[in-house]
């Protein structure tokens, strides 16, 4: 059993160890011999998803993997359908990242009747055997959010939660981190969750309606950057999207940490937001194919903290679960309600070094 610190010290010995997996004797090869894999891309209409597909023919070169790749679009059925085009071409290993995670265990029990390993990203499906799960620690988001929101506010008012899809382990874990954080720390606070889907002009329409019913609104938490735009343009319209220092001013946290949202907590616009990790798109594409490369190669994993700020997990029996550590992002890089952040401009995010 192999810790993941005993297995990499830095991302070059991880590069180092990827070398293990060339002594397979796999019936599945590319060119030159290497182990064919199948990756399907849940989507490819953010700058976290297109910097993911850029990043992974990269990983599987430097890991010595042969790609096979697919887009399932957001949608369970075709993610389905490409699973079962990956098992035609023999791969050896899949990497996915399900939005729908109920929905999948099917796919994934298939997938473990032929012996062939999965690796999930961003998401954790309910049930179904998988090899890793590669993550944020998505509970962190809503509960760093709830304690800026919480102490900005003073642990008064109401803010409105514009959710993301409750049929995803993502949406659920922030919705309900946040909810708990609330009731346990800002008592005083009354929130409006708003389900959307992840859905920008369903949260535009909710939060609306919620604006003109509720006067005591101070504060909005968007579960993503998908929210961003919609919500902007709603505040500005109604001549709420003022200086942090007016008292109009609505405090606005999001996650993600894409550009947009780093720029806006500089202008003023927003007030924060809960980054993906430092270089996670790169990270994400790494570890998937870094976890197949050790699933070929029967290396096994236990629980604990890693060498890059993260720490390896059990969910639930058989099930690990590698997470990413998520920082919060603000204007002045202060510490609120215990939880440091990180000022808009640090060159460690991920959303200041796109190119």
């Amino acid at each position: 059993m192999l810790t993941r610190t005993a297995v990499t010290a830095t991302v070059g010995a991880v590069l180092a160890v990827s070398a293990l997996a060339a002594c397979n004797n796999s019936s599945s090869s590319g060119a030159g011999g290497s182990d064919v894999v199948g990756v399907d891309y849940p989507r490819s209409d953010t700058d976290f998803w297109n910097s993911y597909i850029k990043y992974t023919p990269q990983y599987a070169k430097q890991f010595g993997l042969a790609l096979k790749t697919t887009n399932s679009q957001n949608d369970v059925a075709k993610l389905t359908s490409n699973v079962q085009t990956f098992i035609s071409q023999n791969v050896k290993g899949v990497a996915m990242a399900p939005q729908d995670t109920a929905a999948i265990a099917p796919t994934l029990d298939q997938l473990a009747a032929k012996n062939i390993p999965v690796v999930t990203v961003d998401t954790r499906p309910d049930t179904g055997k998988v090899y890793m799960v590669v993550r944020a620690d998505n509970r962190a988001y809503g509960e760093k959010a709830c304690q800026f929101l919480g102490t900005k506010l003073s642990g008064k008012g109401a803010v409105v939660m514009l959710e993301g899809d409750l049929s995803s382990i993502n949406g659920r874990d922030r919705t309900e981190a946040f909810n708990s954080c609330m009731q346990k720390n800002f008592p005083g606070i009354k929130v409006y969750g708003e389900a959307t889907n992840w859905d920008g002009a369903t949260a535009a329409q909710k939060l609306q309606t919620d604006l003109t019913a509720h006067h005591d609104i101070k504060g909005v938490y968007m579960e993503s950057s998908f929210a961003l735009s919609g919500t902007l343009q709603l505040l500005k319209q109604r001549g709420l999207l003022v200086d942090p220092k007016d008292p109009k001013h609505i405090v606005v946290v999001s996650n993600d940490g894409i550009p947009e949202e780093l720029a806006d907590i500089a202008a003023g616009k927003i007030d924060a937001t809960v980054s993906q990790p430092a270089d996670q798109y790169a990270q994400y594409a790494q570890y998937a194919l870094y976890y197949l490369k050790a699933a070929l190669a029967k290396k096994t994993f236990k629980p604990g903290p890693t060498d890059h700020n993260s720490t390896i997990v059990q969910v639930r029996p058989g099930v690990l679960e590698d997470q990413l550590a998520a920082p919060l992002v603000t204007a002045d890089g202060s510490t609120y309600g215990g939880v440091a952040s990180v000022k808009s401009a640090d060159t460690s995010l991920w959303g200041n070094n796109l190119k």
